[in-house]
């Protein structure tokens, strides 16, 4: 059934993308300014009768009555037919604004689930949000994890935003960049993200300067524990309580509640609806998950993929564990629909879900060539399931391709967000899509660009950036390169791709500026300064080469520094934390932190002896290093100046074999 139709006041620049017109694609943005409808031009309204399921009885009488008598009389049955519209299509009634809670799994492939045909899981929970909603068949995003939120918080390409890197400062995208966040509060919305933010940690770039009111979870790329672990709530530093999933769902179940705004009653004083991003960390490495999930899977035998790229060298232990994240998954998705439901909040939520890449392993991924970090189908292309009963008729297949960049768009129209751009569009809304109400897929172009390699994906078509061309109907597996049969097409698609990447630059290093580390902005309270973010000189060594979760070691001698490059936004007094271990035997060392002319000394006085952890929970032998239960340590305060300059941190002092391990410093701005 089609949902609501009527002429929109958004406007649309015709050169969206890459749009095919007179036979050739053109380069250019989506430019649309998004602005409620208040009116009806009762000389020009474009009515659709199967439509009605998305008025209630009062609008449908007052848009009738704007029109005209004549046109009463004609639609008179269909008043009578209005009497049985739903519960749902109520949520869209009375000017009461959607809530909307999108979920973004963390390396999980378009093949994990069992809605794709995946035999060796299940995966009830997410497979009845297509069942109930909508899934978008072909959607794609980047191929590791950085990039792909970028993109969804923007609705533009990682490539104009300053995205190169998934740590160490280059998973940050611009600070004039509008998000997703910005856009929903700016709206009335209060917001939440809870989870693995991965865009950046210091203000500007933290979660609570980009637009979400509440924060719980961690900024960097991975995290190397996920029982208690350590996590951070605004900017301070908290223990976890339990897996870490279950603990996020927790947090998003407990914001929920807090800002009910059902379809069915009328809004408490000071209720506001409510967006809640929950980017889950799994299921990323390392391999961690409760035991009752993994006693499904410990023994279990796991059917390949029948794509013999995807089934040999498979390592089933990764492979079991990976299911084993996916169902703890759909546990959690399963607790959030059943607290929307209970709050009654299900007819008036907009739930999305999707993954950051391709499966961070081989397994079963429906044939598809690649995984994660590929620029082939396995390694973007990911689930997409919208459900909305207000606006989205259950089990709509949208034959549209489609991206992350496309959810911001999307989503501001299915909640009719009234909001203006500051930069074109990439992304394109796919609302009409959704409702049913469009006139079929159109033949746009996305982009994707990692590690050197490039891509461009037509509604029918994929090209790499060495020309090889692919019919993704006839061969989604992508064995056969027709380019020498298709020139035509093939010259085409590889003009479009040569000018985007001409335009964005995305396989240059020229555009890899080294950016400083904020510190001392002056709306945060708190500024944290992590061994990831740092360099180290002497004998000191970073505990693992992915640096995300890392801690400074064999801290030995007066000559080891750590610094960081630091640019301090605002003038002020400071409250200093290490947070370290050390063992009894080496206490007594003094440490000098230095930031231009300002100069601070402590003595590490208190040992806190703590081992490495991780192991135990780990289900098959991890890549990424293990942590510590860090203990913090007041330095004491310091007085910063403004302006670019080297923070550093060395031992004056050392009485026994090391100084500590050092795992991150914490600045609090005092009064």
């Amino acid at each position: 059934m089609a949902a609501k139709k009527f002429r929109s006041t958004h406007t649309t620049n015709p050169h969206n993308g890459m749009i095919k017109t007179d036979g050739a694609f053109r380069l250019g943005y989506h430019d649309r300014t998004f602005a409620r409808r208040t009116d009806f031009d009762s000389n020009n309204v474009e009515f659709d009768v199967s439509s009605m399921i998305c008025f209630t009885r009062k609008r449908l009488l007052d848009l009738v009555r704007s029109i005209g008598f004549g046109f009463q009389l004609s639609m008179a049955c269909l008043l009578v037919a209005s009497v049985g519209i739903t519960s749902a299509s109520n949520a869209c009634a009375d000017g009461k604004s959607p809530n909307v809670l999108v979920i973004l799994a963390d390396d999980q492939g378009w093949g994990d689930l069992s809605l794709h045909g995946n035999p060796n899981l299940s995966t009830p929970n997410i497979d009845s949000l297509a069942r109930d909603g909508a899934q978008i068949d072909h959607f794609y995003v980047c191929a590791v994890c950085s990039p792909t939120r970028a993109e969804f918080l923007t609705g533009r390409y990682h490539t104009r935003m300053g995205v190169y890197s998934t740590s160490a400062g280059g998973e940050r995208f611009n600070v004039d960049e509008r998000t997703i966040g910005d856009v929903f509060r700016g709206a009335g919305y209060a917001t939440a993200a809870y989870g693995k933010w991965h865009s950046g940690m210091q203000w500007p770039y933290h979660p609570n300067a980009r637009g979400f009111d509440d924060f719980y979870g961690f900024c960097s790329g991975h995290w190397g524990n996920y029982f208690s672990p350590m996590l951070e709530h605004n900017g301070q530093i908290v223990e976890g309580k339990g897996f870490i999933v279950d603990d996020l769902t927790s947090h998003a179940i407990d914001f929920i509640s807090a800002h009910s705004n059902s379809a069915d009653s009328e809004p408490e004083q000071g209720s506001e609806p409510f967006f809640v991003y929950l980017p889950l960390n799994t299921p990323h490495s390392p391999m961690q998950v409760p035991d009752p999930f993994w006693d499904r899977f410990a023994d279990k035998a796991m059917v390949p993929d029948p794509a013999p790229e995807n089934a040999k060298g498979q390592d089933i232990q990764h492979t079991r564990a990976a299911m084993a994240m996916c169902e703890n998954i759909d546990h959690n998705v399963g607790r959030l629909l059943r607290h929307l439901d209970e709050q009654k909040l299900a007819d008036n939520t907009i739930v999305v879900y999707f993954s950051d890449n391709g499966p961070n392993g081989k397994r079963f991924n429906g044939g598809m060539r690649g995984r994660k970090g590929s620029t082939t189908e396995g390694g973007l292309r990911s689930p997409c399931l919208i459900r909305y009963p207000a606006q989205i008729p259950a089990g709509t297949h949208v034959k549209q391709v489609g991206a992350a960049i496309d959810l911001l768009p999307t989503l501001a129209d299915l909640a009719e967000i009234g909001w203006e751009q500051q930069r074109p569009l990439d992304g394109i809304s796919l609302a009409d899509a959704l409702r049913q109400m469009s006139t079929g897929p159109t033949d746009r172009l996305l982009f994707s660009a990692w590690g050197g390699k490039a891509t461009v994906r037509s509604q029918q078509y994929r090209m790499q950036r060495d020309g090889s061309l692919y019919d993704l109907a006839a061969d989604p597996g992508e064995t056969t390169d027709i380019a020498g049969q298709r020139p035509e097409i093939a010259g085409k698609m590889k003009s479009a791709l040569d000018a985007w990447i001409a335009e964005t630059k995305p396989l240059s290093r020229d555009h890899k500026e080294t950016r400083p580390f904020p510190l001392g902005h002056p709306q945060a309270t708190w500024t944290q300064l992590p061994a990831r973010d740092a360099k180290s000189t002497g004998a000191i060594v970073r505990s693992n080469r992915f640096p995300n979760c890392t801690f400074m070691t064999k801290w030995t001698n007066t000559r080891d520094q750590i610094t960081w490059d630091v640019d301090v936004l605002a003038e002020g007094d400071f409250e200093v934390q290490m947070y370290y271990s050390c063992p009894a035997e080496s206490v007594g060392s003094t440490i000098r932190l230095t930031c231009g002319e300002s100069t601070l000394d402590a003595e590490i006085s208190e040992p806190n002896d703590a081992p490495l952890i991780g192991m135990k929970e780990d289900r098959l032998q991890r890549a990424e290093g293990y942590v510590r239960r860090w203990k913090p340590m007041t330095l004491g305060q310091i007085h910063l100046e403004p302006g670019r300059t080297t923070l550093a941190l060395r031992a004056t002092d050392v009485p026994g074999e090391q100084v500590a391990d050092m795992r991150l410093l914490m600045f609090r701005r005092l009064p």
